[in-house]
């Protein structure tokens, strides 16, 4: 047997045409032969072999196998190819894929001998001596085997000097077997490890006229190149480990510190829940801490002395709480509020009525494909027309604005700009994102990043109201139906405004109740200036009253008002008929006029 030390072989086997069928089974038992007398195996000798004609094939590579039975039976079941004789495209390939770490060559620090043998029996169809210079200069030592009719100038061209030792020409192909026992011989050589006093702690590995140390798994050698010392896993900071690392013998394993416990990733770790035991005994809820576990109370109260009992607490009756109107407490807090009609001011303290309130608006526009974007334009010119309503400031109305297609982007949030001219440009810098409409995704994106306080939401304990703005133009890809709720459930009003082939149904899921006052349609684009007046009725419902005063139509008082009004009315109504029949009679040039007035005041009084 061969024991040199460790070495990769890849066969690189010419099957052009020019090999007759009993000529290629000579090749076959050339290579068994060599393989059978290597020391093969995963840290001894790997061998690869490919084929080639006009084109590669690899038929095992280094890391395939690792018995020599394997490869004989891979050998036994080769195919010939039997086409044209494309030698430098074969030292190519042996040298960009056979000889790669990911094909299973030992890397260069480990010094093994990597070793091409090609066999072949003509002349190369293209071009060897650049490839195989290139593969040469890699450290892929060549030797060339030429069989019968092969070309001398293209073998030396080929081979790795000096050429007395790595070019080898057989006469034919029945020679080729008594040429493998000669060629074992220039594989082997003597076994160093044996011959001199290698002094490696733990194991020596021959190579052709040297050997190097290798230590045992979880140990690195010194710089010394012969002793060893254990590896430190945990040392290069890559373990994972959430609290401890533990290193041994170039391994390691993970802990956790007192009162929690290892998850089963062996990783990261979970405290323990001292609450789950069921002995706490506290009157609210049980919270578990690293050394045991604690008692605390819901909002609104107070822990007792003996730290279980907990007591409720008014905290409207014991503070100053400057609220304008009333009070209300709640759960550990309070609440100032307004009578109805009037919205609370930011200070979270005083009245206004609703024209003069604030609110933390969040428009969600769909920019999926389907809009196209000319018509994206008109929905810009849509958001900026609702800014223009707002009284825009820090501490007034505050506008956040989302787009969405198959993924969700905020364009600005909540805390973003502080004026409405500042919100209007921003709105037109806009980018169409294109593509999808997962309407659902962005109701969830609204609901857990555009109303946090990070992103510039006032507190909830503010009262300002917060408001959701939906624009879409058709059927979602994703169900809207979880995060529509959710959004109503913490408080959201939620609007919907829906152009052309909007669902009505996903419309009325996404509106806040009652629905018909918070979901509008328009049947395209170019038609929905008047959802702009509806949205502002209904976010403000004073808006569209002017100075009218709401009595109960019961009353007295409002009975006699009623009739005195309508009296004064019909009045005007018939002063204004008898105007227009004088003029009727005497002229027809002015009756025309006097219609035409007629309708413009008709006109105006609809405004």
């Amino acid at each position: 047997k061969c024991r040199t030390g460790p070495l990769d072989i890849v066969f690189v086997i010419d099957s052009s045409r020019s090999v007759r069928p009993f000529e290629f089974e000579t090749m076959r038992r050339f290579m068994i032969d060599i393989i059978g007398n290597l020391d093969v195996g995963p840290n001894a000798t790997r061998v690869g072999v490919i084929q080639y004609s006009s084109q590669v094939q690899n038929i095992f590579s280094l890391k395939t196998f690792f018995t020599r039975a394997e490869m004989e039976r891979a050998i036994n079941s080769i195919v010939p190819l039997a086409q044209g004789t494309m030698t430098g495209l074969a030292i190519q390939y042996a040298m960009n894929v056979a000889f790669t770490v990911s094909e299973g060559a030992r890397p260069p620090h480990k010094k093994i001998p990597r070793i091409a043998i090609i066999v072949t029996d003509g002349r190369p169809q293209d071009r060897v001596s650049e490839v195989a210079t290139q593969a040469r200069n890699a450290g892929i030592e060549i030797y060339a085997v030429g069989i019968q009719r092969a070309d001398m100038n293209s073998l030396r061209a080929m081979a790795s000097p000096p050429l007395e030792e790595h070019v080898f020409l057989v006469e034919s192909f029945e020679l080729i077997q008594q040429f493998g026992k000669q060629f074992q011989d220039k594989l082997c050589g003597v076994d160093m490890c044996m011959e001199r006093d290698h002094g490696c702690q733990h194991s020596c590995v021959s190579t052709p006229g040297s050997f190097y140390c290798e230590c045992h798994p979880g140990y690195q050698l010194n710089a010394d190149g012969r002793t060893c010392s254990p590896i430190d896993a945990c040392a290069d900071g890559r373990h994972g480990c959430e609290h401890l690392c533990i290193s041994a013998r170039g391994t390691y394993s993970c802990r956790c510190r007192a009162g929690y416990h290892l998850n089963q990733d062996k990783r990261t770790c979970t405290m323990i829940d001292y609450c789950s035991f069921g002995n706490h005994s506290c009157q609210h809820d049980c919270v578990s801490i690293p050394a045991g576990h604690r008692c605390r109370c819901r909002h609104g109260f107070m822990l007792q002395h003996d730290g279980k009992s907990c007591r409720a607490i008014d905290l409207c009756n014991g503070v100053d709480h400057g609220c304008e109107f009333k009070c209300v407490s709640s759960e550990g807090s309070f609440r100032c509020v307004c009578p109805e009609g009037q919205q609370l001011q930011a200070d979270g303290k005083t009245c206004s009525k609703c024209g003069a309130g604030h609110v933390d608006l969040v428009m969600v526009i769909d920019g999926s494909k389907s809009v196209r974007p000319q018509n994206f334009e008109l929905v810009k010119q849509f958001v900026n027309r609702i800014v223009d309503l707002l009284e825009v400031s820090p501490d007034g109305t505050r506008v956040g604005l989302v787009q969405y297609s198959s993924r969700v982007r905020t364009e600005f949030p909540l805390n973003k700009y502080h004026s409405a001219e500042e919100i209007k440009a921003a709105v037109m810098k806009v980018e169409y994102m294109e593509k999808g409409t997962m309407t659902g995704l962005a109701l969830k994106h609204m609901v857990e990043h555009s109303f946090s306080e990070l992103e510039g939401a006032r507190p909830l304990s503010h009262n300002v109201p917060r408001i959701g703005l939906v624009f879409t133009d058709g059927r979602s890809q994703d169900d809207i139906s979880e995060w529509a709720q959710r959004a109503k459930e913490s408080g959201i009003v939620m609007f919907a405004v829906g152009v052309g082939k909007a669902v009505e149904e996903e419309l009325r899921a996404i509106a806040s109740e009652p629905v018909e006052q918070h979901f509008s349609y328009s049947a395209d684009f170019t038609t929905m200036t008047h959802l702009v007046e509806n949205f502002k009725l209904n976010i403000c419902p004073e808006e569209g009253r002017g100075e009218t005063e709401i009595r109960s139509p019961c009353e007295c008082e409002a009975l006699v008002q009623f009739q005195t009004n309508t009296v004064a009315i019909l009045q005007s109504l018939t002063e204004r008929n008898i105007l227009w029949l004088t003029v009727f009679l005497a002229d027809p040039l002015a009756q025309m006029t006097v219609r035409l007035e007629a309708l413009e005041k008709q006109i105006a009084l609809k405004k």
